[in-house]
């Protein structure tokens, strides 16, 4: 029992920062999965069949609050689903050598994100434009793959790129992938079932990991209703770079070229930092920019009053 309440909680946080920033429900759920002791297979079994219930109330909730792209959706879910269900019958070690140029890929686009925003001019954002078809449906093919490889892979992969192109709004970006989502869990749930059955996965864990998530997915959903674009997208690109160099610092390769242990906490410490103070700088100017849009004339009037 306190397994599955303890199993609850980190579903409803997974779910919490997945439905605010469109990422991490899967990565943390597996991380802990796997650290119990659990099969590789097994693992992203769990997550993605917990995870058909918490996308669907997720993709409710960002229906409610109106967080959603349609044409995303459209493009992207299908494609998804289809290469998850693929990507369940092959998960193997192949998923594992592929993990080092994933994070590479995503922590360039991590680091992309927050350029572009951290750079806008002194105007908050104004997101206009479609991202073509042709470029969704192959996004969509790799991003579930991953997705069922890895046990999480959809949120990493295709938020970062949605929010590079600069053309929808972060939090349509965040509703759209959560809801394209469900399809993809759904693909990635029956390649399991066919492949496995029903044999190493508890579905105890199941219901714990879903009745967590569900709980947590109206509160995230209208989270990204208040949050400003700039700040969702420096909060996301943020977890992207952080849980990337992370692993790519567990390497064996650049472990060998460490020091020690300190220098890869001091690495990922230095990292924090750095994205709490871009946190707070972008906020400060979220502020001003609201306060300056608020009264444009003020600054004039005190000049004339002088």
């Amino acid at each position: 029992m306190r397994t599955l309440i303890l199993l609850a909680l980190v579903g409803f946080g997974a779910q919490l920062v997945d439905g605010s920033l469109g990422m991490a429900y899967g990565v943390t759920s597996s991380t802990l999965l796997l650290a119990v002791g659990l099969a590789p297979a097994s693992v992203s079994a769990t997550v993605h069949l917990a995870e058909v219930g918490t996308t669907l109330a997720s993709g409710v909730s960002h229906w409610k609050f109106g967080n959603i792209d349609w044409r995303v959706v459209g493009f992207m879910a299908v494609p998804g689903g289809i290469a998850a269900f693929f990507g369940a019958h092959v998960l193997t070690l192949s998923g594992a050598a592929a993990a080092p140029v994933m994070s590479m890929v995503l922590l360039a686009l991590g680091i992309f994100v927050v350029w572009r925003f951290l750079t806008i001019p002194d105007r908050r954002p104004d997101f206009k434009g479609k991202v073509p078809g042709f470029l969704l449906i192959p996004l969509a093919t790799v991003a579930g793959f991953m997705d069922a490889i890895g046990g999480g892979g959809w949120g990493p992969a295709g938020t970062p790129t949605l929010l590079a192109s600069g053309k929808i709004a972060p939090r349509k970006v965040i509703g759209s992938i959560d809801t394209s989502e469900f399809v993809v869990s759904l693909g990635a749930s029956a390649g399991f079932l066919l492949a496995l059955g029903s044999q190493g996965i508890d579905f105890g864990f199941v219901i714990a990991l879903l009745i967590g998530g569900v709980l947590a997915a109206p509160i995230a959903a209208y989270l990204v209703r208040l949050l400003a674009p700039r700040i969702l997208a420096i909060a996301a690109g943020g977890l992207i770079i952080f849980t990337n160099v992370r692993t790519l610092l567990g390497l064996d390769a650049v472990q060998s070229v460490l020091p020690g242990a300190g220098a890869y906490y001091s690495i990922l410490g230095a990292l924090a930092a750095l994205w709490i103070a871009g946190m707070v700088w972008v906020v400060r100017r979220e502020l001003a920019d609201r306060k300056a849009e608020r009264s444009p004339d003020e600054p004039e009037k005190v000049l004339v009053n002088q």
